[in-house]
């Protein structure tokens, strides 16, 4: 389409001067006379744009027009290609705002070319060039924060420093650098600054790529991304974003950038940036706008070369409290009995990514953290709180969750939080720490509540260990919450009901979000999804689960004895939300089978 409208306008500018002329000697010839060249002192007229050449009479063909319209032009045309990019990553209506520039930037070179005079050809340019560029430029700066406004007092402030210091003319060599410093990020090793280990962002911040990392980083922390994935394809390096549990694509990088960004991210976690083969992990952070931020990193070598993932810990956010995790009022009372308990374990399960941490850290809200001995045995720590000994583990010296907890058990701990279960050493030492007057807060990876309980016996746990050690275990999932703004009712199918199990005369409607390519929500950027919450099963265990367990534990008995005491599984504490318009029925099931 470039090509045809650039095409169009050269068409047009070479024949419009040429024919009117024609067209006046037409007219001139018919009357049956031509003008004569008028005679002036020195001879100075001439016809045309060519002085002192009067065989080219009637060559109105202007060389400078024709450039200023070509760069007028090349600029609609970058602007175009800016605003797609742009709204794209921002999902701001990108189909709508490029249709509009497209359309206004036709009608601006049109216009100009075929105004009869360029002093007014280049007001109307600009009017319609301008509405339409300002008026996207005001929609997406409300979504972004004041770092990433453009065309604002800061921005063309530093465009004009930057432009300034490359020339040599103003401003100092430190205007340059905060100029061309691109977004308000700061690497820092994984110490932070006062710690022992060195500054890394020194060791990176001249490498190549570097502004693109600190661009992808800060453009993945303002979507509220939990996860970044570089990934190796043949000719370049994709790039997905994790958010709200869900992967959507980002701008790849090329080959080299890529490779680039990757060591850059390698030499801040204190990685090996010449092994490419096996896998390895490390750790490093970032602050930002008076945030911290925490990344960990993983690489694993693939076909294609080096596939590294980041998972971003957020250690400005604030710690819950269980009544903020959108537990039912009987579930919530059952929970809070169960973390005043002097003693026992309370286990959280579920896959990566469910949020057992953040339920296990409300937990600890329940506590009084001034009276109790808390503390916690992490890899690594994902929030910070106060009045409470928070241990992060080193794999690489030689410190484990197991070592780690046999040293905890004798600095006189009221409540240990174990970050993960995931050997056998660690089972058992929590089981009887358990027994001893403490109180065990954990994760263990299962799909549910029942299955947990089997997880821990297949480590090695003996089930009358179990059985005494255990007081409840929370299965939970995630699902995305609708858009309060673009969510839209609809009336579901008979059928999908009475699979559900729910009279068809109870419901009226449910909810979903809007669909594909209809939402121009600027809450949700068009997603349809904001935020998240809690799917949760909670299964306590009473005396009669107990002896289940000791005498010969089978799984089908003890699910059904957790149903006689009131046990809902989460499909059907999903229902409720689904119910209550929170999530939709496709997202529920999406997450729990």
């Amino acid at each position: 389409m470039s090509k045809l409208l650039f095409s169009l306008i050269v068409i047009a500018l070479a024949l419009a001067e040429p024919a009117a002329a024609l067209a006046q000697s037409a007219g001139a010839s018919s009357a049956g006379s031509i003008e004569p060249f008028p005679q002036v002192p020195g001879g100075l007229f001439y016809r045309g744009n060519l002085p002192g050449r009067f065989d080219t009479t009637g060559f109105y063909f202007s060389w400078f027009m024709l450039f200023f319209v070509v760069g007028l032009f090349a600029l609609v045309m970058w602007t175009l290609n800016w605003i797609a990019q742009d709204s794209k990553q921002l999902n701001c209506r990108s189909g709508l705002w490029t249709s509009i520039s497209l359309l206004a930037g036709v009608a601006a070179v049109v216009g100009f070319v075929c105004a009869p005079a360029a002093l007014l050809g280049l007001p109307l340019f600009a009017l319609l060039y301008g509405v339409s560029t300002g008026l996207y430029v005001y929609e997406r700066n409300g979504k972004v924060p004041d770092s990433g406004k453009v065309l604002t007092e800061r921005h063309l402030r530093q465009l004009s420093q930057r432009w300034l210091a490359k020339i040599g003319l103003g401003g100092s060599r430190g205007d340059y650098r905060e100029a061309t410093s691109g977004p308000p990020l700061t690497f820092l090793g994984k110490s932070g600054k006062n710690g022992k280990e060195p500054d890394r962002n020194r060791q990176v911040e001249s490498s190549k790529g570097y502004m693109a990392a600190k661009e992808l980083v800060y453009d993945a922390i303002l979507r509220r991304t939990t996860d970044i994935h570089l990934e190796p394809k043949e000719d370049e390096i994709s790039v997905r974003l994790r958010v709200d549990g869900v992967m959507f694509p980002a701008e790849p990088f090329d080959r080299t950038t890529g490779e680039a960004i990757i060591n850059i991210f390698k030499v801040l976690g204190a990685m090996d940036i010449t092994e490419r083969r096996k896998p390895q992990d490390g750790s490093f952070r970032a602050e930002t706008e008076g945030r911290e931020i925490d990344f960990r990193v993983a690489t694993q070598g693939t076909n294609f070369g080096e596939k590294m993932s980041l998972r971003i810990l957020d250690q400005g956010a604030s710690v819950r409290r269980l009544s903020e995790l959108g537990l039912r009022k009987q579930l919530l009372d059952q929970l809070i009995d169960v973390t005043q308990q002097p003693h026992g374990m309370f286990l959280s399960c579920g896959p990566t990514g469910a949020g057992k941490s953040t339920t296990l850290y409300a937990s600890l809200q329940e506590i009084d953290r001034y009276e109790n001995n808390i503390i916690t045995i992490e890899d690594p720590v994902e929030y910070r709180m106060d009045n409470v000994t928070q241990i992060e583990i080193n794999t690489k010296a030689g410190q484990t969750f197991g070592s780690a907890l046999r040293s905890v058990l004798r600095q006189d701990p009221d409540v240990v939080l174990i970050g993960e279960i995931r050997d056998a050493e660690t089972a058992k030492i929590a089981c009887q720490a358990a027994t001893t007057g403490h109180m065990v807060f954990s994760t263990v990876h299962a799909n549910d509540t029942i299955t947990a309980l089997f997880r821990l016996i297949d480590l090695g746990v003996e089930p009358f260990l179990l059985a005494t050690s255990v007081t409840a275990i929370l299965g939970q999932r995630l699902c995305r919450k609708l858009c309060e703004d673009c969510k839209e009712p609809f009336k579901p199918a008979p059928d999908v009901l009475e699979k559900l199990g729910i009279p068809a005369d109870k419901v009226d409607q449910f909810y979903r979000p809007p669909k594909s390519g209809q939402s121009g929500c600027q809450t949700c950027n068009g997603l349809g999804y904001l935020g998240r919450i809690g799917v949760y099963e909670l299964l306590l265990i009473t005396d009669r689960i107990r002896d289940l367990m000791r005498e010969n534990p089978n799984m089908s008995a003890i699910k059904a004895e957790a149903r006689k005491n009131g046990m809902l599984y989460m499909k059907e504490e999903g229902l409720r939300l689904v119910l209550k318009g929170t999530t939709s029925l496709d997202e529920l099931l999406r997450v729990v089978k």
